[in-house]
């Protein structure tokens, strides 16, 4: 279960089995959805998902002496936000209850 991945296909096709909907009605939705929530990121707001958790824009200090790992160079990276997530209380306990595999 864990370390597979679920596409946005995988959760359009997992909606349209358990609703009545056209599929192509649940893949308009699931991309309105993430239209909205990266608009309101872009625009510097919030998201709170009650029970799923948090999305937020944070911002990251620049650097002056960052590498580019493949080719070595050393590069100037300007002051920039990223999207972060921090998971609500349901979500936490769902997971906490996930077996863990013993690594070998």
């Amino acid at each position: 279960m864990t370390g597979n991945k679920v596409t946005k296909y995988d959760l359009v096709e997992s909606v349209y089995q358990d609703t009545n909907c056209e599929k192509k009605l649940v893949q308009e939705v699931v991309e309105k959805l993430l239209d909205e929530l990266k608009d309101a990121l872009k625009d510097g707001n919030t998201i709170e998902l009650r029970g799923f958790g948090t999305f937020e824009p944070r911002l990251r200090k620049g650097r002056s002496k960052a590498r580019n790992p493949k080719t070595g160079e050393q590069l100037t990276v300007a002051p920039h936000y990223v999207a972060a997530f921090r998971s609500g209380q349901e979500l936490k306990k769902a997971l906490w209850d996930l077996p863990v595999k013993s690594e070998k």
